[in-house]
């Protein structure tokens, strides 16, 4: 049965073309628009699951939310393609960082945002946040200088879960050139033929 992903413009669940593409498997795009005032998801969202959120998977009668269980999701339908390494570090490492990816990193990256847009009244909290989001992003980019990869020396979901969080991070603080294994490893998976593809059946993206 083919998979379906409901997909929302500018959104994480552009990681979950990406794996997709990387896994070679069948699915087709459901997508959605942002309302232009609010910038939030649209109500029809929430006929296919009631927070209205994105992503979402159908497949084979199954509903699936939430980007880290559908990556998991799609490990096991793909027979562990992608899935955590052999050796119980790496293991462990795979698991972590796709925990970590939206249970750690990206809250100071969405306060982040939403301080940047109340202007003068956002004053206050902008270094104490900035301060915060800066914390996460030394430790990923201390993580980068001890392997290729963040599960070890192979590719795996644990990039294509580390990668939302990591674009905005790079657009919202303006990283650039200040953290150089970071911005190599977003240079690195930009150049993936999958990425492209999945750009492409995705449509509007604002990070790559």
């Amino acid at each position: 049965m083919t998979i379906i992903v409901h997909h929302l413009e500018n959104s994480r669940s552009q990681r979950v073309l990406w794996m997709l593409e990387e896994l070679g498997l069948d699915y087709e795009v459901k997508r959605y628009e942002r309302d232009r005032k609010t910038m939030l998801a649209p109500s029809e969202l929430k006929a296919v699951h009631p927070l209205g959120k994105s992503p979402v998977v159908e497949h084979d009668g199954r509903i699936v939310a939430e980007t880290a269980t559908i990556l998991e999701y799609l490990v096991a339908l793909a027979e562990g393609q992608l899935g955590p390494p052999e050796d119980a570090d790496g293991a462990l490492r795979w698991r972590y960082f796709l925990d970590y990816a939206e249970g750690s990193l990206m809250p100071p990256l969405l306060l982040k945002l939403v301080i940047d847009r109340m202007g003068p009244f956002g004053w206050p909290a902008r270094k104490i946040v900035t301060s915060m989001a800066m914390t996460h992003i030394d430790y990923v980019e201390s993580e980068l200088v001890r392997r290729s990869w963040f599960a070890g020396d192979s590719f795996s979901a644990a990039d294509i879960m580390m990668s939302f969080p990591l674009e905005a991070a790079r657009q919202r603080l303006k990283l650039d050139g200040r953290r150089p294994n970071i911005c190599e490893w977003l240079d690195k998976i930009h150049q993936r033929p999958a990425y492209a593809a999945a750009l492409e059946k995705g449509g509007s993206y604002a990070y790559a």
